[in-house]
């Protein structure tokens, strides 16, 4: 489901040379962009290759955020991913090396990649309120284990 409260937040930037639309491009003949947002996307979708596939031609670049909600402490507690499939509708769950994995499997080219840790993002969960500081701090010394280890952020992907 194309999120029409997203598109209502974009129209607000809207000038001549940005626009916005609410559509599957994937339906739209012929339309080409130079860049392409996938927002937290592939983790709702049952058949996420075949959208990857679909969406390669449709832009010269594309900038992929993905949840990255694998992590030993998600897999000790259990609950975060029945958890997240029950709040926020996730069919599947990714770390980094599936996450760039996947892109490169259906024939993208990854050529940058970042975090996007969630301890710096606003929360009402008290869980996720108390794994702030600890977060913050393990990410400052080793940004990739932190994330094994504590999960609690995000993947921003460009590829081509």
């Amino acid at each position: 489901m194309i999120s029409p409260q997203a598109i209502d937040l974009c129209q607000q930037k809207a000038n001549e040379r940005l626009h916005f639309k609410l559509a599957d491009i994937r339906q739209e003949p012929g339309v080409f962009f130079d860049l392409l947002l996938v927002l937290d996307v592939l983790e709702h979708l049952e058949d996420y290759f075949s959208f990857l596939r679909e969406l390669k031609p449709r832009s010269h670049y594309k900038l992929f955020h993905i949840p990255l909600e694998i992590s030993v402490q998600g897999v000790l507690r259990g609950k975060i991913f029945q958890r997240n499939r029950e709040l926020h509708g996730h069919l599947h769950y990714f770390t980094k090396e599936t996450a760039l994995h996947t892109l490169e499997d259906v024939g993208y080219e990854v050529l940058d990649y970042s975090y996007s840790p969630e301890y710096e993002m606003p929360t009402t969960l008290l869980q996720t309120k108390l794994m702030k500081l600890p977060r913050r701090l393990f990410f400052a010394l080793n940004k990739d284990w932190a994330i094994r280890v504590l999960g609690g952020s995000r993947i921003l992907v460009l590829a081509q």
